[in-house]
């Protein structure tokens, strides 16, 4: 069990940020320190990127971590993939998708109180803020914790919090990984503490990543640099959390335009990092993945692939057609039975391509989708030689002709 201790106090934000550092585990700290370009290489440096397959194709650096991908995630063009099926150990990455599912099962109206298993569930020496048995806290405070300390406590009971029990919580981990068309991750804790049986690649912590940064309250959590959690009914102090993302403004490695992420290390995964980035009208995701001190330059080197050599291009749906008007008569007259079914968009859709692609060099397959909630979607895929770069989806909307008199 872990030795509970009293958590820092702040005297200054100098002092503050000091403790913090000092305080943190060495093999923790590794992962949010220096992540300077290892030299010589690391064995996967010389792999090339499958994107450079591609023709036409910006061609990716090399890159120290054995795998990565960059998404766009609003269009979710792939922009670059290093081994991105290749299993990998994902470390505290994994609480990424443990923070997804706490954003949309948990009720933030209610606290949350630290049970003696999710306090002391944890191994000595791991990220925590110490939360103890019979602790209260906001479920903000509990999210704000998991993601900006890493907090291992955290994220045990959010699982009980939201299905009673870590075990049934990894199997809502495992089954969301599926709905997000995951095919090579099992979860077998809502942390990422080294286990055999947990796992993921880089190509679905993307989609994962992807999923929940479309999620508001999500973003909100992974993008705070700074949080308090005032004295509680058991910690008479007040904690500080800090974000250690180190690309984040005004960290060791900024990086123009890095909003956030998450980062995780353990010795069999070495360095994971998940990172977002905004320049203009492109929103990345990068991820790095069995990276050996090279983390920080991996995501970096991606982040400027991204920016210097793609753009997003309008694929010019129409998001209001006009039906084609007909008599009640010419139904019994027409091959169509005299009813069209134009499709509609509810926004305007985009494909991310290489700099100085023009729409029509882009190729289109389109597929009717069934929809529960209504009429037919009409799901159009667009294609920068083979290789996704878009979508758009349009909505049936069905005129009878018997109404246009």
């Amino acid at each position: 069990m872990l030795k509970k201790s009293t958590c820092f106090t702040r005297i200054t934000a100098v002092l503050l940020c000091a403790v913090l550092l000092v305080s943190r585990p060495a093999h923790l700290f590794a992962s949010e320190g220096s992540t300077p370009t290892p030299d010589p290489h690391t064995e996967f440096y010389a792999q090339e990127p499958e994107t450079n397959s591609i023709e036409g194709w910006p061609q990716g650096p090399l890159i120290e971590g054995e795998s990565a991908v960059l998404i766009d995630v609003n269009t979710e063009a792939v922009l670059y993939s290093k081994n991105a099926d290749k299993k990998e150990y994902p470390a505290s990455i994994t609480k990424i998708m443990t923070a997804l599912l706490g954003c949309e099962n948990l009720d933030f109206s209610q606290d949350i109180v630290m049970s003696q298993s999710a306090a002391y569930g944890i191994e000595p020496g791991s990220s925590t803020i110490y939360g103890d048995t019979g602790e209260v806290f906001t479920a903000e405070q509990v999210m704000m914790a998991l993601m900006l300390e890493s907090a291992n406590e955290m994220a045990l009971i959010i699982g009980e919090q939201i299905d009673g029990s870590v075990k049934k919580f990894v199997e809502r981990m495992n089954a969301r990984a599926r709905e997000l068309g995951c095919t090579g991750t099992h979860f077998n804790n809502p942390n990422g503490l080294p286990d055999e049986t947990h796992y993921t690649t880089a190509g679905d912590m993307a989609k994962i990543a992807k999923a929940a940064w479309l999620n508001p309250m999500f973003r909100s959590y992974c993008t705070t640099d700074y949080y308090e959690i005032p004295p509680t009914n058991v910690q008479k102090e007040t904690r500080y959390l800090l974000n250690h993302h180190g690309m984040m403004a005004g960290k060791e490695h900024a990086y123009e335009g890095v909003l956030g992420g998450k980062t995780g290390y353990t010795i069999a995964a070495g360095n994971t990092l998940v990172t977002y980035a905004r320049r203009g009208n492109l929103t990345l995701a990068a991820v790095v993945m069995k990276s050996v001190n090279g983390a920080y330059s991996d995501t970096a080197a991606l982040l400027d692939y991204g920016f210097d050599n793609f753009e997003k291009i309008n694929v010019k749906v129409n998001k209001n057609p006009e039906p084609l008007k007909m008599l009640p008569c010419e139904k019994y007259v027409l091959n169509s039975g005299g009813n069209t079914y134009p499709f509609f968009a509810t926004r305007a859709f985009y494909a991310t391509v290489p700099k100085g692609t023009k729409l029509r060099k882009l190729t289109k397959k389109q597929a009717l989708l069934p929809n529960a909630a209504g009429p037919l979607r009409l799901k159009s895929k667009y294609y920068f030689n083979g290789c996704a770069v878009g979508w758009a989806m349009q909505y049936q909307r069905e005129i009878l002709s018997d109404l246009l008199l």
